[in-house]
């Protein structure tokens, strides 16, 4: 592994820090506590739990304008707890939850408040560790004969990419193990951008989608009372952590029952018999694990499961994080498109030059990543395709992960911390399919004065 045994967890630890910092909020942020709104003027809109009742992809109808950060009302019977609702199969239930508002001035909770981003931390680390732990079993647990199935179940893939006229992955790779220099930068893109790039891209959207749009508090470069990034807000935020925790949850269950061998072992000189000298006669090389490769401290432990190559969360995540990048909302005034002259009177409408900035890195961070995980003979293109599937499945159906937000209620209950509601602004969310609908013109709705205890809210309007 070598120095990236201590780089990469380094640059783990320095992204969770910066982003809890860049993400922190000001002093001015949160009211004095005995400021009350008047029990006689109507709330603006939902409360900010309904933050937390997100969308897989939030819609232009499913709008909400939150109460910021005001201070709560002081407690009632009514108030202790939470209505949550939980849906299964096509059915919807109302529970009780415990409201955790009564624990706002312990040291923890202010200091979440204050750091909010602390929140995400956890949030990151209990699905990952999760995730690893489960695979970890795996790992420990495995038998010979799990090894032979995942052998078989490679040389299957192989023989279905046959089959479909896709399997390239020889050419690929000895491609790129032509050019050694350009094989050593692929090497350490497999390594060492997933993790790092999953957490710098989570630090990034919390940062355009929920501190930027923060309207009660004043930034660098943004007045106070203004909405200067993307208008998507926490929904968009808290659905794409939710697809993270969807597909690690979709991919233990499939290579659990599944177990498939990644390219890169199937030429272990070890295995006897017809099967393993058809395996080896495809030629692969561990260009990774060698003794001049790049391996993670993720990967290149015991407990790593090592036959767990389908489906690829190299490939699902870059692709979840290539397609919100391509497809996330821009502000008004980034919205501007241009018009290209193509002669004898003939224009092209483009969109505005930061969207073509964007577009072209959601389209080349999956693809760099794909291109790593074929040439480094660590995944099938099948799958890819199965890690793009997980993706799809998490991007529409992460909001089954909403059912567990009673459970967390106890938890919070049990520590005794009120978990901080980021302020909202409206929450505007595009399909893939929609994006080019950024370009249509806006509109600035400013809402009335509510009280002198807060301040004027200026919110976009989308049309």
């Amino acid at each position: 592994m070598g120095a990236g045994a201590v780089l990469e967890p380094l640059a783990v630890v320095i992204l969770l820090f910066g982003g809890t910092w860049i993400n922190r909020a000001t002093k001015t942020a949160f009211p004095r506590t005995h400021i009350r709104r008047p029990s006689s003027e109507p709330l603006r809109a939902d409360s900010p739990d309904s933050l937390q009742s997100g969308y897989s992809s939030p819609t232009p109808k499913d709008s909400l304008l939150s109460a910021g950060s005001c201070s709560p009302r002081p407690q009632t019977s009514d108030d202790r707890w939470h209505k949550r609702q939980v849906g299964i199969l096509g059915m919807s239930l109302t529970v009780s939850s415990p409201n955790t508002a009564v624990f706002q001035d312990r040291l923890l909770s202010r200091l979440l408040r204050r750091l909010p981003f602390l929140a995400e931390c956890w949030y990151w680390a209990l699905v990952y560790w999760t995730y690893q732990l489960g695979r970890a079993f795996t790992a420990v647990t495995l038998q010979e004969r799990t090894v032979d199935v995942a052998r078989s179940h490679a040389l299957q893939l192989i023989e279905m990419e046959e089959r479909l006229g896709i399997f390239w992955e020889v050419w690929i790779q000895r491609f790129f193990l032509r050019h050694p220099s350009v094989m050593t930068w692929i090497n350490c893109i497999y390594s060492f951008i997933h993790i790092p790039g999953t957490i710098a891209f989570l630090v990034w959207l919390y940062y355009y989608t929920i501190t930027r749009n923060r309207i009660n508090e004043p930034q660098p470069g943004k007045p106070r009372g203004t909405v200067s990034e993307s208008p998507a807000g926490p929904l968009l935020y808290q659905a794409r952590r939710r697809t993270l925790a969807i597909c690690n949850l979709l991919a233990f269950v499939v290579f659990t029952f599944w177990p498939c061998m990644p390219p890169r072992l199937l030429s272990d000189p070890n295995v006897e018999g017809p099967e393993g000298e058809l395996a080896r006669s495809y030629g692969f090389t561990d260009t990774v694990h060698g003794a001049n490769g790049a391996g993670s401290v993720w990967t290149d432990n015991r407990f790593c499961n090592q036959y767990a190559a389908m489906p690829s969360l190299h490939f699902g995540y870059s692709l979840m994080i290539g397609l919100t990048i391509m497809t996330i909302p821009l502000p008004p005034h980034h919205r501007r498109t241009f018009r290209a002259r193509l002669g004898w009177g003939i224009g092209l409408r483009l969109p505005s030059w930061r969207r073509m900035v964007l577009l072209v890195l959601g389209f080349l961070y999956p693809f760099i990543i794909l291109v790593a995980i074929v040439a480094t003979a660590n995944h099938f293109i099948l799958d890819a395709v199965a890690g793009a599937l997980v993706c799809a499945l998490g991007w529409r159906s992460n909001r089954f992960l909403l059912n567990l937000l009673p459970v967390e209620d106890y938890f919070l209950l049990l520590v005794r911390i009120q978990k901080p509601e980021p302020s909202a602004v409206r929450i505007i969310d595009r399909s893939f399919d929609d994006w080019a609908t950024d370009v249509s013109e806006s509109r600035q709705a400013v809402l009335p004065r509510r009280s002198t205890a807060y301040i004027d809210d200026i919110v976009p309007v989308i049309a």
